[in-house]
């Protein structure tokens, strides 16, 4: 998730006087508006149970009013703090810093605290409603799901709940997972767009857990039913003599068989995005990207209309950011009064190990940008937790109750080197100066554009492995 304040708002407070508000944006689209004066409790409050030693440095109260210049400054020292806030594995996972979240969500939006009725979809278009409060959270919703299921307890972490919007073709394109300082109903409603819906579906990467899905009579059928609609929808490949199997399977209703059936298919369990630009091989080729199986694979359409495709594995990207800036439209203004006009542009680069001794940094264009950098750090995450001998079962508790950190999947590895941030004006190919091992890093965060909303974080991949001279 980033986040960015990119703009201010003057609003009239209830005794009739002005205040400065700062609208704080969530990949790109506004969750929450708050004062100074909250994000000034939520910090003191964070420095009273974590203490100064662990919180970022807070902008300062300033006695008179603040000049346009002051309040640009303010803005984007709250920006900086609440993306520190958040990159902290133990802040930015606390209960202090999502309720919060949450509370200016419904306070933004004004939809007061009642019961409602939800309609959350299957991966096959049936709706699930249940019955919630307008203020409950993500995990609330999503044991009520399967509640209303009967999937057992076990199994709920093996799942999540994804915004989606209606596409063509009875598609539809993935805006994002829903996180734990969202209430889901809010943002849903506060879209105002019938074409936006709440999907549950598998939020795990390795088949092989499959196996403890397919053991409960729901889990089958909901992973069957998500099967079936990729496989509708052309995001499994299948060929004809594939396709007739499948069909005798269906028609037998042997479900388990049709799934281990389809667990040999091109591109199964994988997310398939929505055609975006890349500049590998070349810049401003048209690609369809796809997230699955520890890799992001990339059919490309070169400009002379040849088509290639190809993996990249999450082993061998040393690191990833996302960046998001502010692209004014053609129709903008830019003065005091009035507010510019603009579009988010979102990039998601990797720097990925062509060879053993060459990095090359490639770039993703897409609004569907954060979504991936999320998939990405997801199977990072899986990986780890599997190679640290650990169970996908703990690592599902942990996130359920909220104390998933960083450190849980990446105990298996030592304390990895920084790296330094690459100078935008560098050649996208590097020599490597020794021969790579097993190299892992940590994130740091670096912003080098005015226009850069996001910070330029870094995704620093524990789960990066060297290439020797056998793997050649």
């Amino acid at each position: 998730m980033h986040f960015s304040i990119p703009e201010t708002e003057v609003r009239c407070g209830e005794n009739g006087s002005t205040y400065v508000a700062y609208n704080i944006h969530v990949n790109g689209v506004l969750h929450c508006r708050v004062r100074y004066s909250q994000l000034l409790g939520l910090h003191e409050q964070i420095k009273k149970e974590y203490g100064n030693n662990v919180v970022p440095a807070f902008p300062p109260k300033k006695i008179f009013t603040l000049t346009p210049a002051e309040v640009e400054h303010r803005r984007e020292q709250l920006e900086k703090y609440m993306q520190a806030v958040r990159q902290d594995p133990m802040l930015g996972s606390s209960e202090l810093f999502n309720s919060f979240l949450r509370k200016a969500q419904q306070e933004t939006q004004q939809i007061p605290t009642e019961e409602v009725q939800l309609d959350v979809c299957l991966s096959n278009g049936q709706k699930v409603k249940v019955n919630i409060l307008t203020s409950d959270q993500t995990e609330d919703v999503l044991e009520a799901v399967a509640s209303k299921l009967d999937l057992p307890d076990e199994l709920v972490g093996y799942f999540s709940l994804f915004l989606v919007q209606e596409g063509q073709d009875e598609g539809y394109t993935f805006v994002r997972k829903l996180q734990e300082f969202e209430l889901p109903y809010v943002s849903v409603t506060s879209l105002r767009s019938p074409d936006f819906h709440i999907v549950l579906r598998k939020s795990y990467w390795d088949m092989a857990y499959d196996s403890d899905i397919m053991e409960n009579r729901v889990g089958l059928n909901l992973l069957y039913a998500q099967t079936v609609t990729d496989i509708d929808r052309g995001w499994i490949l299948v060929n004809k003599e594939q396709h007739r199997q499948l069909k005798s399977l269906q028609e037998k209703g042997s479900k388990k068989e049709f799934i281990h059936l389809a667990q040999t298919l091109k591109y199964y369990g994988y997310i398939k995005f929505d055609p975006c630009t890349t500049d590998f091989p070349e810049k401003g080729c048209h690609v369809i990207v796809s997230a699955g199986n520890n890799e992001l694979s990339f059919h490309v359409k070169l400009s002379n209309d040849q088509v290639k495709e190809g993996s990249f594995k999450v082993t061998r990207m040393r690191c990833w950011r996302v960046t998001s800036s502010q692209v004014p439209l053609a129709n903008g203004t830019a003065n005091q009064s009035t507010s510019t006009k603009c579009e988010v542009k979102l990039e998601l680069s990797f720097e990925y190990l062509m060879s053993k001794d060459r990095l090359q940094w490639v770039t993703i264009t897409s609004p569907q940008a954060i979504m991936m950098s999320i998939c990405l750090q997801a199977m990072v995450d899986e990986l780890m937790v599997k190679k640290s001998g650990g169970s996908i079962k703990k690592m599902q508790k942990k996130r359920n109750n909220g104390s998933l950190h960083r450190s849980d999947s990446q105990q298996a590895v030592k304390s990895p080197p920084l790296l330094d941030s690459p100078d935008p004006n560098r050649e996208q190919v590097v020599k490597l100066s020794t021969k790579l091992t097993s190299v892992s890093l940590r994130g740091i965060s670096a912003s080098n554009s005015n226009s850069d909303i996001s910070g330029n974080y870094f995704h620093g991949n524990y789960a990066f492995e060297g290439i020797g001279d056998d793997d050649l």
